[in-house]
């Protein structure tokens, strides 16, 4: 089964935290200095929120697959539509390394397809080997397409 994924890059971790919270009347599954995840089962959903982002607001959305076999399929089904887009494989990000698989709405939303591998100690290997403070893990994305839908 597949799970709607968002990450909201917010600048009060902590409030957002208690917000989010009483949202989704449970607590996060995961919380990590600049970062805190909740896996929801109703709604089916993954929504995470950080200080990484660029600025406040949506970061990214996705799908987040169970197998490996769910994300190529949503691979083949975007590229047969002539949706181009970036594959990364055994990504860190988020405190999990992920096979995942971008693209990028018409509006310049990024969407990550994506299947997690397990979780990691860190936010992002790339960040470390950089020394930067990135923004969630979203590649240089090619443009969307225009004859989409």
């Amino acid at each position: 089964m597949k799970c709607f994924y968002i990450h909201i890059s917010v600048n009060d971790l902590e409030k957002n935290i208690a917000f989010y919270s009483q949202l989704f009347n449970n607590s996060p599954s995961v919380i990590k200095a600049d970062y805190a995840k909740w896996t929801l089962d109703d709604p089916a959903l993954n929504f995470a929120i950080s200080t990484r982002g660029s600025q406040i607001g949506v970061d990214h959305v996705g799908i987040q697959t169970e197998s490996d076999e769910e994300l190529g399929n949503l691979r083949a089904q975007l590229e047969a539509a002539g949706i181009e887009g970036v594959a990364q494989e055994n990504a860190t990000c988020c405190y999990a390394r992920s096979d995942k698989y971008w693209v990028q709405d018409p509006q310049g939303i990024a969407w990550e397809t994506f299947h997690s591998l397990e979780s990691v100690p860190v936010f992002s290997e790339q960040a470390i080997e950089t020394s930067s403070e990135s923004a969630c893990c979203a590649p240089g994305l090619p443009p969307a397409a225009s004859n989409c839908c």
